[in-house]
């Protein structure tokens, strides 16, 4: 896996058998958990990472959604739907990390 953030590959080095264990659990949940199909595990996870204003996991998501297939206009829409919910200043934090991907 690509290291979006230096701060990861740190964490990979130094905490090998943990950053193993995190990976399976995430493939476990992604992979065999239930019905849901990739692309919209992807979409809720940019949801989830949006609404909390975590931009590191946020951007991370974003890259990982669209190398698994996610358009821009899904993922402006998964961002869209935080308006709703957790407000117009916390959609636009969000939309500012996926403007500043592209």
């Amino acid at each position: 896996m690509e290291d979006f953030h230096p701060i990861f590959g740190e964490f990979r080095k130094e905490f090998p058998q943990v950053h193993e264990l995190n990976e399976a659990l995430g493939r476990e949940i992604h992979e065999n958990s239930g019905p849901l199909d990739e692309k919209t595990c992807w979409m809720i996870k940019i949801a989830v990472s949006g609404s909390c204003d975590h931009k590191r996991a946020l951007e991370t998501h974003i890259k990982k959604a669209k190398a698994a297939g996610l358009t821009d206009d899904e993922i402006k829409q998964t961002l869209l739907l935080l308006i709703q919910t957790v407000g117009f200043p916390t959609f636009m934090k969000a939309y500012s990390v996926f403007k500043g991907i592209r």
